[in-house]
């Protein structure tokens, strides 16, 4: 069997790489679908004899080929169908997997190394909450010596310390690959931490030595869905269910691979909303806020019947540490046994999205059987990341920073319900294009703004080139500034406090 990689862009060099290293098939052919392949790649790929084709009508050329059954793996997210592909070459067609499911056919042998050593998995995705909410389970399961991706990279914890192992890293399935195989190779010696600090050690593996698995449980981020290998899916919240694939798909669809893990933790308004039929479905724990609303509950009432396994009955917020009351019933662990019982946190914890990411992260923990004590602990000394809702005092000014590269309409909203005393507070926002592959909705937010400022005397301040953007559309006249710095600084002179939302990736402000 052949096998074609759609998709070069979103991680499809690293896994075209794996799979031609597995003995399953003959040849790897590539389809570089949007153009982006760089030549240090090229190089890389033809090492490991696969062929790049621009136009996969080029398949049809070899006539012997043309007799092996072809496999095609793509993105969840990609314009590019197999069955599109079907129709253009000549070829008899095999299975079609998703990158996500690439992945774990790539990790088969270390899932099994993972279930021999008794070393968890947990993959974390969602529409927002999926750093936040990896940090927590880091914070909770650090005796652990968790391995971590996240869109702030990847790291390992080593005692009680963090190794980078790369930087700048995106969360796509083929980063977990990568996540991996630095994990894996990696040594004690300092000049190889180093190394690894910035940059990926894919291409110089052979210069690393093998070693032990240090890590004792695993926690992936994932965009558009899981892979499959955990022994727990979470799936955060779908605040918006945004659309993909030119249009053809959406995040509802995407995230459903959640549902390929062994178990599953998922926002009970979440399940209710998108996956109903799934609501009494075995090894699914869900969490809720008491007076969390849902929108389907008037549509479907015999769901409601099935209560969600973990509830907030009281949060008391506080900007540095709230305090939770917790519930939690017939939860369904790894180990076929069902835990209930009651639990007080205190944590830091800013607005209802911020309780719902440690209501996801205490499920997912209980759903490891792990102990109340290591729960409380880990949430008590929980640091918030940094951009995610982070506090900085400057000036004897608060500035709440929300800096997301994946902000949207309906997560800006979120974070502003947040603020409690909006007249208290001078808000900034703006940001960058092109951070994601979905950009936001400027129309929808210059008009949520507008309502804003209708309905407070809202200090607002735009900046950046979203700002500009939604200046341009506003009805209400407010501030802009080019750079948010600049913003700031002016903010902070008129003694409130600040609430900073800003569409970037916090490692490209943090350079500022």
């Amino acid at each position: 069997m052949d096998v074609l990689v759609v998709d070069l862009t979103h991680g499809g060099v690293i896994i075209s790489i794996k799979l031609s290293k597995l003995d399953h098939f003959n040849k790897v052919y590539v389809h570089d679908l949007y153009g982006t392949l760089k030549n240090q790649d090229k190089k890389r790929l033809s090492t490991h004899d696969i062929v790049v084709v621009s136009n996969i009508c080029e398949l049809n050329k070899d006539n012997e080929d043309n007799k092996k059954e072809l496999l095609i793996s793509y993105p969840i997210h990609s314009p590019l169908k197999p069955d599109e592909i079907r129709e253009k070459i000549n070829r008899r067609i095999g299975p079609n997997l998703t990158h996500h499911e690439t992945v774990k056919f790539i990790l088969k042998q270390w899932k099994k190394r993972m279930e021999k050593e008794k070393i968890f998995v947990i993959e974390v995705t969602g529409v927002k909450g999926k750093t936040t909410t990896v940090s927590l389970l880091k914070s909770i399961l650090k005796s652990y010596n968790p391995l971590t991706l996240t869109s702030l990279g990847a790291t390992l914890t080593l005692n009680n310390e963090n190794v980078t192992l790369k930087k700048n890293i995106s969360i796509t399935p083929a980063s977990i690959l990568e996540t991996v195989e630095l994990a894996d190779k990696i040594n004690n010696n300092e000049t190889v931490f180093n190394r690894c600090s910035t940059e990926s050690l894919i291409a110089k593996d052979e210069e690393l030595n093998s070693k032990d698995q240090d890590y004792k449980i695993a926690i992936f981020e994932s965009s558009l869905g899981t892979s499959g290998v955990g022994d727990v899916g979470v799936l955060t919240n779908i605040v918006e269910n945004y659309k993909i694939a030119k249009n053809t798909s959406n995040a509802k669809i995407a995230k459903e691979q959640v549902f390929n893990n062994e178990h599953v933790v998922i926002d009970y308004s979440t399940l209710i909303k998108f996956y109903p039929e799934k609501i009494r479905r075995s090894k699914v724990n869900t969490f809720k806020l008491k007076d969390q609303k849902l929108k389907n509950e008037n549509i479907f009432p015999d769901l409601m019947a099935t209560p969600p396994n973990l509830i907030a009955e009281r949060v008391k917020y506080d900007l540095e540490n709230s305090e939770l009351e917790i519930n939690y019933e017939n939860i369904e662990t790894i180990h076929g046994n069902k835990v209930s019982g009651k639990l007080d946190i205190k944590t830091f914890a800013f607005g209802e999205h911020y309780i719902l990411n440690i209501l996801g992260a205490i499920t997912t923990a209980l759903t490891l059987e792990i102990d109340v004590k290591t729960i409380k602990e880990g949430l008590k000394n929980f640091q918030p990341v940094k951009g995610r809702s982070s506090i900085q005092l400057k000036d004897n000014v608060k500035v709440v920073e929300e800096i997301n590269p994946g902000l949207n309409v309906k997560s800006i909203e979120k974070v502003i319900d947040s603020v409690k005393d909006l007249n208290n507070y001078s808000i900034v926002v703006g940001g960058k294009y092109g951070v994601t592959c979905e950009e936001i909705d400027e129309l929808a937010l210059s008009k949520l703004l507008d309502s804003l400022l209708n309905k407070y005397d809202l200090d607002l301040i735009l900046v950046d080139e979203l700002g500009r953007g939604i200046f341009n559309k506003m009805e209400n006249k407010v501030s802009f500034f080019d750079d948010y710095l600049e913003a700031q600084e002016v903010a902070i002179k008129k003694g409130k406090d600040i609430l900073l939302i800003y569409r970037s990736n916090y490692s490209q402000t943090n350079k500022r």
